[in-house]
């Protein structure tokens, strides 16, 4: 047996989330998988550095297969690509010592959430961002996201169908940038809960509304309490951008995305 790590791009828009659904719900990873298979010729299943929600999108999801085929890299990615829907491709493929995996060895993970500000909502950017139209203190919304940086209970910033065990993650960056006309959410964080970003950017949103002030995200966290944190933000602008992995597994290093934003890395 062979162990494969791959990189992997998609918009999420026409899909369920990452994760394999019940049959008849198109998932990232089931789209994959089948592809795998074919160019396989025997089962694969793929393991993903991390899950998405319906709606988010990616540009280099990490993951790993196992199998016995023969295949050269250049073959891996030509006969995938050929096969692959044009909302998915793998990027770059490299074969990995049997002691690597996607998720299990993964430090941490990154996204990156993007909003459009601008009265008029762009066509060319549809299901790629979150259009805000209306003014936004984003001053307001910078010095807020630092609060969420370091250990905290995010209880309140989770989903109710959340799965995991418990809810305390250390968050090692979070920044809100201004980028001309967007205002980019950067964080990085040993691990994420269900909707944790988008419920972090919803709390940013309406700081930068005016509804509440910075403090009162010290609340928010001390209510250990989803009703305490108000709206989630849509999925259309969160990007899985990156996973971070041992340097002994020495994988490649790519832009982090998206890649039509342009931003400094």
């Amino acid at each position: 047996m062979q162990r494969f790590a791959v990189g992997i791009e998609f918009s999420g828009a026409h899909y369920r989330g990452w994760q394999t659904q019940q049959p008849g719900v198109a998932s990232v990873q089931e789209t994959i998988e089948k592809v795998l298979s074919k160019v396989a010729n025997e089962t694969i299943i793929l393991h993903g550095a991390g899950r998405t929600d319906a709606g988010v999108h990616a540009t280099n999801m990490v993951a790993h297969f196992d199998t016995s085929a023969d295949r050269s890299e250049y073959g891996w990615l030509r006969g995938c690509n050929s096969q692959l829907p044009k909302d998915i491709a793998i990027q770059w493929i490299q074969e990995m010592d049997m002691d690597f995996h996607a998720r299990f060895k993964a430090q941490a993970r990154r996204y990156r959430y993007v909003v459009y500000n601008h009265p008029v909502r762009s066509a060319l950017l549809h299901k790629q961002v979150t259009h805000i139209h209306y003014d936004l203190d984003v001053d307001k919304m910078i010095e807020a996201a630092t609060k969420f940086e370091g250990t905290h209970n995010f209880e309140s910033f989770r989903a109710s169908a959340c799965q995991s065990n418990q809810p305390v993650r250390h968050v090692h960056h979070c920044r809100l940038i201004r980028h001309g006309h967007y205002l980019v959410l950067d964080i990085q964080a040993d691990g994420f809960l269900h909707h944790m970003v988008r419920n972090i950017m919803g709390c940013l949103l309406e700081i930068g509304q005016g509804m509440y002030d910075i403090d009162q995200i010290d609340a928010i966290f001390a209510a250990e309490d989803r009703k305490a944190a108000g709206v989630t933000a849509p999925s259309d602008g969160l990007y899985f951008i990156q996973a971070h992995y041992p340097e002994q597994f020495n994988l490649p290093k790519v832009p982090l995305g998206p890649h039509w934003l342009n931003m400094p890395e």
